[in-house]
């Protein structure tokens, strides 16, 4: 996929991976096969957003939700997690593609946080594509744990309440440093966040779409990219239409 093709290609494009479980049921399946299934169609969305000229592509690839899942199914997750890292951290850093995670990393296993700081540290250099993967992550507690800090420094008298501004809430998110994504994507025909990125959603264009995880291929997310191409962005002022027929 060239970037060319595209007038206006996403900074940022960030993803909901749904329909892992209900692509499986569907062809009589256990849903660990749909999950190992989705793991393939990350490789080849990782390598078509580097392609397409995409600067951040963030995944959600665990909530703190998911820990109310079957211990067996979130077993299986951690597992694809880290045979994922293990198995890809050296193509990835061969790609010139930088990791960074967000989400609470304070109650994750020794083994999954270890690998989760490799992957982050081995690759923190590189400057092509930042891959953001959102694991134990929830778009509240992340606002949470940011009005807390900020709350720690006013305690502190480091910062006075009526200096919080927008710009300071944003910069103690996990996100910190990240443009917003311009671009949410939805698979599954599910059409809400589920507590995902909540506060930089605030002007991101949303593609909800039908297939599920499994089924998402570099020609769907080429058609996404298009039909973000499409939409005119307005940032609450006037559309680039109506600004021309005013001057």
């Amino acid at each position: 996929m060239s970037e060319s093709v595209f007038v206006t290609v996403p900074e940022h494009v960030a993803i909901i991976m749904d329909g892992n479980g209900r692509w499986a049921k569907q062809r009589g399946l256990p849903r660990t096969m749909g999950h190992r299934k989705g793991v393939e169609a990350v490789r080849e969305t990782v390598r078509a957003a580097g392609a397409a000229g995409i600067k951040y592509l963030t995944l959600f690839a665990f909530s703190s939700e998911n820990w109310r899942r079957p211990e067996a199914e979130v077993s299986d997750l951690l597992g694809l997690l880290k045979a994922f890292i293990r198995r890809d951290l050296a193509e990835l850093h061969r790609q010139n593609v930088r990791i960074k995670v967000i989400g609470d990393r304070h109650s994750l296993r020794s083994d999954i946080l270890g690998l989760l700081l490799e992957a982050e540290e081995t690759t923190k250099d590189n400057t092509s594509l930042t891959l953001v993967i959102a694991f134990n992550y929830g778009s509240r507690d992340e606002i949470a744990r940011a009005v807390v800090s900020l709350a720690c420094d006013v305690e502190a008298g480091r910062l006075r309440a009526q200096d919080i501004t927008p710009a300071l809430i944003n910069a103690r998110l996990d996100t910190a440093g990240i443009p917003d994504p311009d671009l949410i994507i939805r698979t599954s025909g599910e059409e809400r966040l589920s507590n995902f990125l909540l506060w930089q959603a605030a002007y991101s264009e949303f593609i909800f779409l039908p297939e599920y995880w499994p089924d998402f291929s570099p020609e769907i997310f080429r058609s996404a990219l298009e039909t973000f191409a499409s939409r005119d962005r307005r940032f609450g002022g006037l559309s680039s239409q109506a600004a021309a027929v005013g001057t």
